[in-house]
């Protein structure tokens, strides 16, 4: 046994855990894994309650989010990359916009016509940066979120696909 046999062994300990990222979006085998459920749906105020502001940020939406939300039809998703799971999906059938933060399910109802979405002090405004459909269907688009109690608003740009 050799002094560089026990570094060999720890470089390929550590890299086998490279492929074990389990994030919605992230390829998995089907037949290893079963689909995710979707996550419990509540309003902004039960959703946040007791967490800090500071360390919310909008999570992906797995297929089953989406489809107990009702799915994508009449809709349009915000997608944080072009071709990414939706971030945010709104107006349609549901007169609002559903996001997930902190692990659930959050539907806020529309306050107007200009994409702003508001209750128990999150508010979601989404602003299309480039009325042209660009390629794929998709156009860029604007997502800001203020969190109740929070000094700054977040601010994501992405992509808005409309079914």
């Amino acid at each position: 046994m050799t002094r560089a046999t026990p570094l060999v062994i720890a470089v390929a300990v550590a890299l086998s855990a490279c492929n074990s990222n389990t994030a919605p979006g992230n390829d998995q085998e089907a037949e290893r894994e079963a689909p995710a459920p979707p996550a419990p749906q509540m309003s902004a105020a039960e959703a946040l309650s007791g967490i800090a502001t500071g360390a919310i940020q909008p999570e992906t939406m797995t297929d089953a989010d989406v489809a107990s939300l009702g799915g994508f039809d009449g809709r349009c998703a915000l997608r944080l990359t072009e071709v990414g799971l939706p971030s945010l999906l709104y107006d349609g059938d549901m007169p609002g916009a559903a996001i997930k933060l902190n692990g659930k399910l959050i539907t806020l109802p529309a306050v107007d016509d200009d994409g702003l979405y508001r209750e128990d002090g999150l508010t979601v405004r989404v602003r299309l940066v480039d009325e042209e459909v660009g390629r794929g269907g998709r156009r860029e688009a604007e997502m800001i979120v203020m969190l109740p109690g929070a000094d700054d608003e977040l601010g994501f740009r992405g992509y808005e696909v409309c079914y």
